[in-house]
């Protein structure tokens, strides 16, 4: 297969209501292909988005898997890596239809989140699992990801599709512990303000809520050190030496 019938045929695969036949090759043959690709990846994609999946009409749904195999070129070869692709198509070249629900975007990336996490290859820092004080250094995961949605994407499905978004944004932590589970928490917006901090940076307690410019008494610190220690007892992070 030369060059030229070869990008007419990959074309062709990629989007048969949109490209023409190639005369040099069997419309059967050529048919087999186009299911197999199609298929392959609207599978993926399916497992990735399973809410998203049942809360769009079938027709809808195959529209956005026709558009994304003849329009997103795949940066990876690997079919772990479509979920990500689909993400980034959604994101850059996705063309919003009058009926599509306003969270579209935020509920497929709360799903793509729990399949990154499963399969990143990063691992929990190494650290204490003591209990942390108001000056030891804080060493956050980087499988731990406090989210923020406009909408509550935890709530989402074919019983509850909203309209209009709440007045309060949807706090998450998303995170992988230990044991490679991959674990939710909804939070409150001066936890995720510390968790969103913590995740940057090294930092104490005493001086995130600086950064934070939190007034805290003994009472404020007791308590945001309990939420600590029951992070660090899920894996989100590790206790380091004491802040010098």
């Amino acid at each position: 297969m030369n060059k030229d019938l070869q990008q007419r045929f990959t074309a062709r695969v990629r989007a048969p209501g949109r490209q023409p036949l190639p005369e040099a090759l069997p419309a059967q043959r050529v048919a087999v292909y186009e299911r197999l690709i199609r298929n392959n990846i609207e599978g993926f994609v399916r497992g990735t988005f399973p809410v998203l999946h049942k809360v769009l009409p079938a027709a809808r749904w195959g529209q956005l898997i026709d558009a994304f195999v003849a329009e997103h070129r795949c940066q990876s070869p690997y079919f772990r890596d479509i979920g990500e692709q689909f993400i980034d198509w959604l994101q850059e070249g996705y063309q919003a239809s009058a009926d599509d629900p306003p969270w579209l975007l935020e509920l497929a990336h709360y799903e793509w989140v729990e399949l990154a996490l499963d399969i990143s290859d990063q691992q929990i820092p190494p650290g204490g699992q003591g209990a942390a004080s108001a000056d030891c250094l804080l060493a956050w995961s980087p499988l731990a990801w406090p989210l923020l949605y406009q909408w509550p994407v935890q709530e989402l499905g074919p019983e509850y599709q909203p309209t209009q978004p709440p007045a309060q944004p949807s706090c998450l932590l998303v995170w992988r512990d230990g044991q490679d589970r991959v674990r939710f928490m909804q939070l409150t917006p001066f936890a995720w303000r510390l968790a969103d901090l913590l995740s940057r940076e090294p930092l104490s307690l005493r001086a995130a809520l600086a950064q934070l410019n939190v007034t805290a008494d003994d009472d404020f610190i007791a308590g945001a050190l309990a939420m600590l220690n029951d992070w660090i007892a899920a894996d989100v992070l590790r206790s380091a030496d004491p802040a010098s």
